[in-house]
């Protein structure tokens, strides 16, 4: 989950324990990266993902490296294989990522595995609210990224070889017991009254009969796209680590939970003007995407939209748990913490709006 821009922005000189051999790396590219030509420079991007990612500089072009963190990693963490796997299925099917050189799964080259990519040049909107451009620009922005998400899920995963790509079906049932045993599971971040009728509320009420799959993103936010330097289209797609065979309603509205969301919980359109800022709005926006896969509406979309809202709630109770046994610093991390209550109570009226009392 990205941050601000601020601590996102530009690259910096490769952090301490994260540097490699970058002799071997260079060696490995003239092998692997079809036309490379060195010298190599290497920088670090500030981005706080938790797989680390580098700038590969020469002097004819830009690459992207992104690699498993240095050290004892959790058993399926930080899977880099299943993003360069995502990556290249979608490549094949002409949706826009960047492309894929080639995977490295020999830690003796750099320490990790890693895959190198092509660096995409254009521009980040860090802020919901797109600012810095005109009104007209702006819905056409958004309309770009509700056309990127409809395709997503129209893509067909089988035909792209990502048929293995995670467990079709069943999808809110698996994800609402997961996060409600990590709430549980978690006892120094404590119990809240909004989060634990959730916990009852979402499994008796999971739409009947909604069981559709797709390539879901999993955190599919403005921000994680990479828009043409002067156009409104989406160049590229970014930051596939939560990526995997889901629910698309789930996915699409995790993306449009921006319109109940607030500016300071996390990157969100809560409070804005958005008619005076050329926005499109809520139903307009669920119509288009609506209209774009085939659908006459999402019947299930104030259910999916308050599952978004407990599973950011349930990530947030997490990063409390770490803050207080230190595991945990950062401002963010503190800044997570203090919000948590208000968006919990934020889910629980999700909840209320689909139905719940």
């Amino acid at each position: 989950m990205s941050g601000s821009s601020d601590e996102n922005v530009g690259t910096t000189a490769v952090r301490e324990g994260y540097g490699f051999d970058e002799r071997a790396l260079a060696d490995w590219m003239r092998g692997h990266v079809p036309g490379y030509v060195g010298p190599l420079q290497v920088e670090q991007f500030r981005g706080g993902q938790s797989n680390p990612t580098y700038k590969l500089v020469t002097p004819g072009r830009a690459y992207v490296l992104r690699r498993k963190p240095p050290g004892l990693l959790l058993k399926g963490a930080h899977a880099v294989e299943r993003e360069a796997k995502v990556l290249t299925g979608l490549e094949r099917a002409g949706f826009p990522v960047a492309h894929v050189h080639a995977l490295c799964t020999d830690d003796a080259v750099i320490g990790t595995w890693f895959y190198v990519m092509d660096m995409v040049e254009g521009r980040i909107f860090w802020d919901a609210t797109v600012p810095g451009v005109p009104a007209g620009e702006r819905e056409a922005i958004f309309d770009a990224m509700n056309a990127a998400m409809a395709s997503l899920h129209m893509v067909d995963y089988a035909a792209v070889g990502l048929a293995d790509y995670g467990k079709p079906g069943n999808y809110f049932a698996r994800q609402i017991a997961r996060w409600s045993r990590q709430y549980l599971d978690d006892t120094e971040a404590g119990r809240d009254p909004h989060m634990d009728l959730l916990l009852e509320w979402l499994p008796a009420n999971i739409p009947a009969g909604d069981d559709a799959t797709a390539i879901t993103h999993g955190d599919f936010r403005i921000d994680n796209m990479i828009f043409h330097p002067t156009e409104p289209r989406v160049l590229a797609v970014l930051d596939w680590e939560l990526s995997t065979l889901g629910h698309p309603g789930a996915d699409f509205a995790y993306n449009a939970m921006m319109y109940r969301m607030p500016p300071h919980i996390v990157a969100g359109l809560g409070g804005a003007d958005i008619a005076a800022l050329g926005i499109p709005g809520e139903e307009e926006y669920v119509a288009a995407y609506c209209r774009r896969t085939g659908r006459k509406s999402l019947p299930g979309y104030d259910f999916y939209v308050a599952f978004n809202f407990f599973r950011l709630a349930a990530i947030f109770h997490g990063i409390k748990g770490r803050v207080l046994r230190g595991t945990a610093s950062s401002a963010q991390a503190h800044e997570r913490v203090r919000v948590l209550p208000e968006l919990m109570e934020l889910a629980w009226h999700q909840a209320r709006q689909a139905g719940a009392r």
